[in-house]
């Protein structure tokens, strides 16, 4: 089944990391393809220490915005890399953690992409995250969850608290 958890608010990574904790205490095997991040949350050592793969990086700490091109191809490179490294884990719950902009800004090959949610093993779940999903995404989800902001406290200049935002 494909779950797909986009929107405009908190909660989507969240979403995803509650479902990799429920899926390792059924003896599942998880991995999480983390695009565009670099710097683990608060969850990964602790997901990590009950088995989950943890795949994150990119070539430059800039926004994808802030990258001349020479980084966005070695960022597109380094995303590539990481599905693949995941997919040879061969995971009973595949987690594509912001696979929503790495499509959108096309900072990740579509064709593997597309190929690995589209494709994959029956009995595999996937997880897709973030905000503005592809067509073929929303089409292709079983589950889909949009999480929408009606009031978060960073409007009111609270900075993200560790162990809530991160």
């Amino acid at each position: 089944m494909i779950h797909l958890y986009w929107g405009d608010g908190k909660g989507k990574t969240t979403a995803a990391m509650g479902l990799a904790l429920r899926a390792l205490a059924a003896g599942q095997k998880v991995a999480v393809v983390q695009f565009l991040k670099s710097a683990p949350s608060g969850e990964v050592p602790a997901l990590e220490t009950l088995g989950a793969k943890f795949f994150r990086g990119k070539s430059a700490e800039k926004f994808v915005s802030q990258m001349d091109e020479a980084e966005r191809s070695e960022t597109r490179r380094v995303q590539d890399e990481l599905l693949r490294a995941a997919l040879a884990t061969e995971p009973d719950v595949l987690i594509l953690d912001e696979a929503c902009a790495a499509w959108g800004l096309d900072m990740v090959d579509k064709t593997l992409l597309r190929s690995a949610v589209l494709d994959a093993p029956v009995g595999r779940e996937i997880v897709l995250t973030g905000r503005d999903p592809a067509d073929w995404m929303r089409s292709a989800a079983d589950y889909d969850t949009q999480m929408r902001c009606h009031r978060h406290p960073y409007q009111k200049g609270v900075k993200a608290r560790k162990g809530v935002e991160f």
